[in-house]
């Protein structure tokens, strides 16, 4: 029988870390049937690529998305998968869409993840059909996908749906017995139906949208620690993952992560985790020693088996006036993101008494952890009505005008239309020897892109070829710092492995989900800004990357549904190629002997 693809004397990484060899691939019926050193018979094959000179590499694998609306108004999930993501994990951070009602959901997600409620709700709306998780599977399954899914329970999504919206946000309240197994059930229901674990939230930056609660923390910060070990212990007997994040203002709760993952007060099983963190962040330069040897010593110590999300490129964000998740950390910046309405926040931020609060609140956290530097000579304004700022940081005019800086940053957002200044600055990633260390830590995840999320504040769908691109480089120089098949690897099959996801390799027999990459397009045009207007957000126009001479080709399932910066005709409309992976059941590698290692 003929081939269905063949892909040509390319320089093929099978995703398990071993070197790479130049081989040729049969694609028959969705499957890799031949790696051959030799040439393939092409008769009546109809699609043969020629990748001498490019890679062939597995699929690059998201496991930090939100994307839970997004695939329900366009399952093709163009902007990851143009640049070789083939599979994606939703339900992160304590949200999905499984159980809550819609209006819940909606303002469970919006402002957290920056997306417009309006959009958000409609999908909802418009294509919930689901009662049940099994019938959420089924639902997305159904879909004309254009990269595999998994997903995730979202903790918040799971106390919403049994105690409210109302009671699952008040911290007067706690959930009874009943409520408590009611949770319980919930979330053994979700995992038989092949959802891959549970997402939690311990951070109180993130807030609810809409009219009724508005301004409140998610649900799952409310919980205790009581109510997470009855959870944990449903996913540590069927062998399943917590994803979280720790409080920042409260590091030492970390720890408690890592006794809940453990093997210890006699346990049989642990319990895999993986924690959201900005592993090297300006605000804590000191805290990226946590990761690596202290974390592989608790691991050791405890029998636990915690890693850490990380994302391996500089953490930069762009921000619209106030509408930044980190201002959130301030009681006077969830204050101003509180108004929805332009002349109400526009009068709060020139309100004397106002900024005298959130200058005490400013000046109080220089003193503590945080996720934002606060350092406004590292904010420089890229966008404003005023032309003669653009290019100053917020900082500089504070000296120029012999202000605080936070008093010269609410004057310029006041005096210009506080939506019309768009400035920018790098939080976490920013020290060139540290995100190298970083990449070949064993504790350390790669991920955390938030594609789908945060649409004008941040734009990582291409950290994986951005990593590659500093692989490549550094080589080039000389100065290596990981092979570039073990970057693959870190970007495919070990995030596969954790995450209990059938995904990650391409080898004889593996399911053809694969990429053709062109290693000269590997240039300093991969770390380039660019936008782009969503239709289905109204024409919003988000940050998004495109390098498109990196990618020739990706393929989902066999199909190659991108090639040369087109995606084929009926993609994410009528032309399915991706399929919900369900979790796999893989148990969990004994004491962790990856890290043991």
């Amino acid at each position: 029988m003929p081939y269905d693809v063949i892909v040509r004397n390319g320089l093929w990484f099978d995703g398990s870390g071993a070197p790479p060899l130049v081989r040729t691939l049969g694609i028959r019926d969705g499957i890799v049937e031949s790696v051959s050193a030799t040439a393939l018979d092409e008769t009546g094959c109809p699609d043969v690529i020629d990748a001498d000179g490019k890679w062939i590499v597995p699929g690059f694998i998201d496991v930090h998305t939100h994307y839970d609306a997004e695939v329900l108004l366009d399952p093709g999930l163009r902007e990851s998968v143009r640049h070789g993501v083939t599979t994606v994990l939703l339900g992160n951070c304590s949200l999905s869409a499984v159980y809550a009602n819609n209006e819940d959901a909606a303002d469970l997600f919006s402002r957290v993840e920056a997306v417009p409620r309006e959009y958000v709700l409609g999908a909802l709306n418009e294509k919930k059909t689901w009662t049940t998780a099994a019938e959420y599977v089924e639902t997305l399954d159904a879909l004309p996908l254009g990269p595999n899914v998994g997903s995730l329970l979202g903790h918040s999504d799971l106390r919403t749906a049994v105690l409210g919206l109302d009671r699952a946000t008040d911290d007067t309240v706690t959930p009874t017995q009943a409520e408590l197994d009611a949770m319980t059930a919930k979330l053994g229901e979700a995992l038989d139906a092949g959802l891959l674990g549970m997402s939690g939230m311990d951070s109180a930056i993130d807030k609810l949208d809409g009219d009724r609660y508005r301004s409140r923390g998610l649900p799952s910060t409310f919980a205790t620690w009581r109510e997470r070990r009855r959870l944990i212990a449903v996913l540590r007997k069927r062998h399943r993952l917590l994803q979280s994040a720790p409080d920042v203002a409260r590091p030492w709760t970390a720890l408690l992560f890592f006794l809940s993952s453990s093997r210890m007060f006699g346990r049989r099983d642990g319990v895999r985790m993986s924690l959201l963190v900005s592993a090297d962040s300006k605000a804590a330069p000191g805290a990226v020693g946590v990761f690596g040897r202290g974390t592989r010593l608790l691991n050791r110590v405890l029998g636990s088996s915690v890693r850490f999300q990380h994302l391996p490129v500089p953490f930069e964000l762009y921000s619209d006036g106030i509408d930044l998740p980190v201002f959130e950390e301030f009681g006077a910046g969830t204050a101003a993101l509180h108004l929805r309405d332009q002349l109400e926040r526009n009068e709060l931020l020139a309100d004397t008494g106002y900024r005298r609060e959130f200058r005490r609140e400013f000046d109080r956290k220089k003193l503590g952890p945080t996720l934002w530097h606060r350092d406004f000579h590292d904010a420089v304004i890229v966008e404003c009505p005023d032309d003669s700022l653009i290019g100053k940081s917020f900082g500089t005019i504070a000296d120029e005008r012999g202000l605080h800086p936070l008093d010269a940053f609410l004057d310029v957002l006041v005096e210009n239309g506080e939506r019309s200044v768009r400035w920018t600055t790098t939080v976490a990633n920013h020290r060139r020897r540290q995100l190298d260390k970083l990449a070949t830590e064993p504790t350390v995840h790669m991920g955390f892109s938030d594609a789908g999320a945060h649409l004008r504040n941040m734009a990582f769908y291409n950290y994986a070829l951005r990593l590659l691109k500093r692989a490549l480089q550094a080589d080039l120089a000389g100065r290596p710092f990981m092979t570039l098949e073990h970057a693959v690897h870190r970007l495919t099959a070990e995030v596969a492995d954790w995450f209990g996801l059938d995904a990650g390799t391409l080898r004889r027999g593996d399911r053809a989900d694969f990429v053709v990459i062109d290693p000269a397009g590997l240039d300093d045009t991969v770390d380039g800004y660019h936008e782009a207007t969503v239709p289905f957000y109204g024409g919003l126009s988000r940050m998004v990357n495109r390098n498109d001479a990196v990618v020739v080709a990706t393929a989902v399932n066999g199909h190659v549904v991108y090639r040369n910066g087109e995606f084929r005709d009926g993609y994410g409309e009528s032309a399915r190629s991706g399929r919900f992976l369900r979790a796999s059941g893989a148990s969990l590698p004994t004491a962790d002997v990856a890290l043991r290692a």
